[in-house]
């Protein structure tokens, strides 16, 4: 039986994967994330997902290796993560009362198969108040999150309603994966009570 290996240092993703009840390692995939600028939003998640599943698919050739990647597009301009306090501010500041984009790419990778496909999800924001975001930036929240939110903890006060898929907007579509996931014999491991 095949391996699992979560080509990612995300806790969300970690989870999302322990609720399905997968059995799995993790590896931080330290590549560049660096996009190009013409690239769709779609072809820049797919291309980051890829590029974090074949680094630590060179490395773990017995494993199947699941990587994934999120950003947030707004007016055409694609969000990753803020690196500052003003870079989070300026981006929830351009969120606030919109609606953008969000898309996850996923690629999964043992040997010569390879699998990338990515899920899009349309985001509405409610009006963040100053004394919010404030708030909000004194925590470490913004800071590992495309577009500077989350929307599985605090940052869902923001959100205002989606139109698609939650898991998306999370970090990793689960329906998708692991349907996926299955066609690489990998399967949930679930235990009756």
């Amino acid at each position: 039986m095949n391996s699992l290996l979560l080509a990612s240092s995300s806790p969300r993703r970690s989870d999302f994967l322990k609720q399905c009840h997968f059995n799995f390692s993790t590896f931080s995939s330290d590549v560049d994330e660096t996009i190009e600028t013409n690239q769709t939003l779609e072809e820049a998640v797919c291309q980051l997902a890829l590029r974090k599943a074949t680094y630590a698919a060179d490395l773990y050739a017995d494993h199947v290796v699941l990587g994934a990647d999120t950003i947030v597009s707004y007016d055409g301009i694609h969000l990753g993560k803020p690196q500052t306090k003003e870079d989070a501010r300026a981006m929830l500041t351009a969120l606030s009362g919109n609606t953008h984009f969000v898309s996850t790419g996923v690629a999964i990778v043992h040997k010569e198969k390879k699998v990338v496909f990515s899920e899009t999800t349309r985001v509405t924001m409610a009006e963040i108040t100053e004394e919010q975001l404030d708030a909000y930036l004194q925590t470490d929240e913004p800071f590992d999150k495309a577009g500077g939110y989350g929307i599985q903890s605090l940052g869902a006060m923001f959100v205002s309603h989606i139109n698609g898929d939650f898991y998306t907007v999370a970090g990793l579509p689960l329906a998708r994966t692991v349907k996926e996931l299955a066609s690489f014999h990998i399967y949930p491991q679930i235990k009756p009570n």
